[in-house]
This record gives C-alpha cells, sequence and structure tokens, in this order.
C-alpha cells in the first residue's frame, strides 16, 4: 500500500506522525518519509514530498515543485492547473493555510477531519484514526448508504468524524476555518456534431496510455469487451515486446465466457493467461480483500480481480491496468442503457396516453386486481424520473421493514442515500438522461465502489492499479460526446469503430466480462456457505441486522433468486469481515445501554 498523512495546526503538540504512516505501509518494505515543521507533519509511503521555506508539500501524483509554484502564485487556485491522478497536501507555515485535493475523478482518495483547530488528513481511514485526537466509532450512517448502496458515499466515511473529498474537490484551511469547493465540474455537450468520435476517442485513449505506460511492468485485465482490448492493443503497440494479458472464468461456466478474451489476446498476439476461480478462492479472497480495502468491499467483482492482480504480479508485473470508469463514462452495460433509454409506452403520444389508455387502465386496476395492477404499476415506474426508479429496483428496500434491528433505525435516516442519488442525477450539468447517469456514476459509483474494490484487490496482490479511461484526456472526450453515443447502439457503434481503428481486424463480441456467481456458489459449496453463514451470523450479534431475517436470506431467499440475495450475502458478509480485520468490536450505537457494545480503540 502507499499514501500520505499529516496534521496541520496552530496549536501544535508532540502527534504521531510516524504510528499514523503504519497502515500506509507494506509489509517489510521502507519506512516511511516523515517531515515537520512548526505548524505540521506529513508522512510519505511511495508518495513525493517538498520542503522548503517553510512549506511542506506531499503529494501522490505530479511533480511538488511544479506544484509549489503554483500554490504560491495561485493559492488554492493551482488545483484548477493540474492533470493526471493526483491527492495532496499543502502546508504552509508563511501563510499559516493548508490545502487538500484529489484529482477530477478521484482515483487516489484522501480523508480528513477537524479536530479542534487541527487538521487530520491521510489517503486512508485507518492512518487517520491513528491520530489520538481522531474518532474511533463506526458511523451508523455509513452502514446503512453503504448496504444500500454497496458502498461508502462521499463525503461520508464509515468512522465518526471523519470526511472524504469528492471528484474534483479541494479543502482549502485558512484562518482557522476549512472550507470545501469544487474547483472542477463535468459540464456535458448535449448538441455534438463530431462526425467521426472514434477517432476523437481512439485519440484520447492514446494520450492516456502514452502519458502514463511502464512496459515492462503493465498487465492488461482482458474482460472480453472492447474497452480492454482497446487499451491491450495501445499497449502493444506502444511498446516492443508482447503486451502481458489475463482473462479471468468461473468454475462450471459451459457458455464460453473466456472465449471473447481468448479472441482478442490471438489478434493482438499478447502473453496471455487465464484462471478459473471456483467457489475455494472466494473464500479465501474474502478476508485478504477485507484486510486491504479501507472500507467494506461492496462489490464482488473484487474476486476476480484478486486473482488478475495475483497472477499478474506472480509473472513481474508491476501494475495491473483495467477499463474502470470506461463503461460508466461511455454508457456501456444493460444498466445503464435501460435507465438511459425512454420506455416503449413514453415514447406514445402523450394525448393518447393521458386521454385514452391511463383512464381506462387506471379504473381496471382498481375493480380488477392482479394484470391490470401490474400494468398500471409498470407505466407508473416507466414515467418516473431515474433517481425513483434507483430507489424503486433498490434490493435492501424491496425487503421491507424486516432487515434492521429497531435501535439501529433510530440513528440513521433511510432516505439519506437515495437523497444523495437525486442530489447528484439533479445537480448535473447536463440535460439528457444517458449524460445524467454519467454524472450519478462519476460522484458515487466509481470513487466509492469501483475503484476502491480495483485499489484493494491490487494491493493485496502486491500491485499497483492503473486505470486510463479515468485520464483527463478521456473523461473530457466524454464530456464533448453526444449522448447518444452513450447507450446501447450507438455506444457499440462508437467503440466498435474506435476498436476497428486501435485493433485492426479485432471484432467486439462481447459486452463485459462475465459475472461471478456467488448466489449459485454459496447454495452449492459447504466452505464457502459456512463462511457466509458465520459471518451473517457474528453481525446479527452486533444489532444492525435483524437476525430472523439472516436466516431467511439464507435458507429461503436465496435459493429463490441467487442473483440478487447472493449480492446482499456479500455485502452483509464484507461488512462484518470488515469489523473483524479492523478489530473493531461492535457498533457506536449511540447511548442506549441495550443497544450494542461500545467500540474497542484501534490499535
Amino acid at each position: 500500500m502507499s499514501g500520505l498523512c499529516g496534521w496541520f495546526s496552530r496549536e501544535p503538540a508532540a502527534l504521531p506522525i510516524a504510528d499514523m504512516a503504519a497502515p500506509l505501509q507494506r509489509a517489510g518494505g521502507p519506512p516511511a518519509h516523515c517531515a515537520v515543521h512548526a505548524m505540521g507533519a506529513v508522512a510519505l509511503a511511495g508518495a513525493r514530498l517538498w520542503h522548503e521555506d517553510g512549506l511542506l508539500i506531499a503529494h501522490w501524483g505530479e511533480r511538488p515543485e511544479a506544484l509549489a509554484r503554483l500554490w504560491r502564485t495561485h493559492g488554492a487556485k493551482a488545483c484548477a492547473a493540474l492533470s493526471g491522478h493526483f491527492a495532496f497536501a499543502i502546508l504552509d507555515e508563511r501563510r499559516a493555510e493548508a490545502l487538500l485535493a484529489v484529482d477530477r475523478c478521484a482515483t487516489r482518495p484522501l480523508y480528513y477531519q477537524m479536530v479542534g483547530r487541527t487538521l487530520l488528513f491521510a489517503s486512508s481511514g485507518a492512518a487517520l484514526a491513528r491520530h489520538p485526537g481522531a474518532g474511533r466509532e463506526i458511523d451508523p450512517q455509513a452502514i446503512y448508504d453503504y448496504l444500500y448502496l454497496h458502498a461508502v458515499p462521499g463525503p461520508r466515511a464509515m468512522l465518526q468524524g471523519q470526511r472524504r473529498l469528492a471528484p474534483g474537490e479541494c479543502l482549502h484551511l485558512r484562518d482557522g476555518r476549512a472550507e470545501r469547493v469544487y474547483y472542477w465540474r463535468m459540464r456535458y455537450t448535449e448538441h455534438a456534431l463530431d462526425a467521426a468520435p472514434f477517432a476523437e476517442l481512439a485519440d484520447a485513449l492514446s494520450c492516456a496510455v502514452d502519458g502514463d505506460r511502464d512496459p515492462a511492468g503493465d498487465a492488461v485485465l482482458l474482460g472480453g469487451g472492447a474497452a480492454s482490448t482497446a487499451l491491450a492493443g495501445l499497449l502493444q503497440r506502444a511498446g516492443g515486446d508482447p503486451v502481458r494479458t489475463y482473462a479471468i472464468g468461473f468454475a462450471g461456466d459451459s457458455h464460453g465466457a473466456l472465449e471473447p478474451a481468448r479472441a482478442s489476446a490471438r489478434r493482438l498476439g499478447s502473453r496471455h493467461a487465464e484462471v478459473i476461480v471456483g467457489p475455494a478462492d472466494v473464500t479465501a479472497a474474502v478476508p485478504a480483500l477485507a484486510a486491504a480495502c479501507d472500507g467494506p468491499c461492496g462489490d464482488p467483482a473484487a474476486v476476480a480481480l484478486l486473482a488478475a492482480a495475483r497472477m499478474a504480479g506472480a509473472d513481474g508485473a508491476t501494475r495491473l491496468v483495467g477499463a474502470q470508469g470506461g463503461a460508466q463514462l461511455f454508457g456501456l452495460g444493460r444498466r445503464h442503457a435501460q435507465l438511459a433509454r425512454p420506455g416503449r409506452y413514453e415514447r406514445l403520444p402523450g394525448a393518447l396516453r393521458q386521454l385514452a389508455i391511463e383512464p381506462i387502465l387506471f379504473r381496471l386496476a382498481a375493480r380488477v386486481p392482479g394484470l391490470f395492477a401490474r400494468l398500471r404499476e409498470r407505466i407508473e415506474l416507466s414515467l418516473a424520473p431515474v433517481p425513483a426508479r434507483l430507489r424503486r429496483a433498490n434490493v435492501l428496500l424491496g425487503y421491507g421493514p424486516e432487515v434492521f434491528e429497531p435501535a439501529f433505525l433510530e440513528l440513521v435516516d433511510p432516505e439519506a442515500p437515495a437523497a444523495l442519488e437525486a442530489a447528484a442525477w439533479w445537480g448535473a450539468q447536463g440535460r439528457s438522461a444517458a449524460n445524467r447517469l454519467v454524472e450519478l456514476a462519476l460522484r458515487i459509483d466509481l470513487p466509492c465502489r469501483v475503484l476502491p474494490a480495483f485499489a484493494g484487490a491490487c494491493a493485496a496482490a502486491g500491485i499497483e492499479a492503473a486505470h486510463p479511461f479515468l485520464s483527463d484526456a478521456v473523461v473530457a472526450m466524454s464530456a464533448r460526446l453526444a449522448p447518444r453515443y452513450k447507450c446501447e447502439a450507438g455506444a457499440r457503434q462508437l467503440f466498435g469503430a474506435a476498436l476497428d481503428t486501435l485493433v485492426p481486424g479485432q471484432s467486439w463480441r462481447s459486452p463485459g466480462a462475465p459475472q461471478l456467481p456467488l448466489g449459485r456458489w454459496l447454495q452449492a459449496d459447504a466452505g464457502l456457505r459456512a463462511l457466509a453463514g458465520d459471518s451473517l451470523s457474528d453481525l446479527a450479534r452486533r444489532r444492525i441486522v435483524r437476525r430472523d431475517f439472516v436466516d431467511l436470506l439464507l435458507s429461503r431467499r436465496l435459493a429463490e433468486a441467487p442473483w440478487p440475495h447472493g449480492r446482499t450475502v456479500w455485502t452483509l458478509m464484507m461488512l462484518e469481515q470488515w469489523f473483524v480485520r479492523q478489530r473493531h468490536d461492535g457498533c457506536a450505537h449511540g447511548t442506549r445501554q441495550d443497544a450494542a457494545v461500545p467500540l474497542a480503540g484501534v490499535p
């Protein structure tokens, strides 16, 4: 693992900066590099340091000397001039100011907390919690948000008092006041006229790969889709030796899900390897992911990512290059297409719908329940805005009031995660559904679920994660792209043409990687079922979820619908595993003595 941490205060005291950095260091690696001045201190592992004339800069990304010049000239506005993937902290003793910032997609996380007049910050919530002034109790609202969204959306973090910077956001501390500011927001072009957007996509990807590549250390995770194939083709073209590519399959899959990746590897001439993941691999991956991820890992795809990262590391690779961001920025995937396109009913003339169909159908639904009632429900759902449809389709809400202990629900706002989705949707700088969905992914799904799972899997394997689709050039190209290219046929056409430019003769056979059949394996494999059962049973003892819900989920619901309920089992299991690996003994349920066991300290 790598990152940075530190503190800034007008009232400095003897604070354990080296102790804060312990979670950022790799086992057996060199000690963190520490630096201090009269108002602050930083510690770095795998990041860069600038210390001159009362200015301390801990920077994960671009050169710190360039950032020092920008800070002295432009102050907090320096963030807008930066590019690439970064996270940094500037501690200025002369100005008595501090600045924290992350890049436009928050590819590198940064947490902070104000403790009196002291600003604490770290790349990891665990590192921040090691400071004696930081909070160590878990935020019940963060638990609820995680179970609702399979992620903890910013600015909230798992521990009370901690906050996380959002994509394109900075925190400026001056005169004792901390101010959060968006220095960048995605602004979409709704009516682009580019006749050849596929060429622009190919150029943007080429810039991303050429600007950040390591021919000797890069390996590509091939999912069978156009996004990962394009990346492998670019790396192959840029380097002299065949690029290393890896693909993941799942035991018991008889549909040839690996064949698209094999075809791509043959066309590229890459050094290709595959691994088949089974239930035993999931059982072994769960504790490793719980230890490596900064929060509960809500994405089961991390199991496949961990297998690929370990295979790449064993072959000598130092980075795993993934296509994370491609689906979210360009509308690839069935779920995005379903939400972005208008329903067939909505495309009917408004007069026909409002004057004929709806009055008749709604009267019949009230008199004759069953088919007509279901038709009315589908019509109402198709006419609802996307945030309402997301809320209606949420699996956690579908369970009803049987999930949580009443004492736990008293401490949370059940409407908060849906409100965050609605705020991202309606706050987008674009009008089309396709662009609003991109904004929703950039604000919540990517920085809080997808990227942490990828980073955690790579960290557990001892290699770095790289995601060229989240480079500034590709993100800017997505903002300029017309909405019609971000949904279904338009996205297929765009990537098909771009892939033909980058890898001539390569066809796009699959929309993406195969899905982990977790629900089916939970029913068939005794070891995985025992791990899940023990984890959920221990979680029920923490008085968060009800035991009868856990029993019903494992005994009946999982057999009825393995895919959605298997995903629920995963989120609950990873929450309990995170508690165990982070050495938390309970959940902060407030002051009621019968609610829960108090938290133990974080070592």
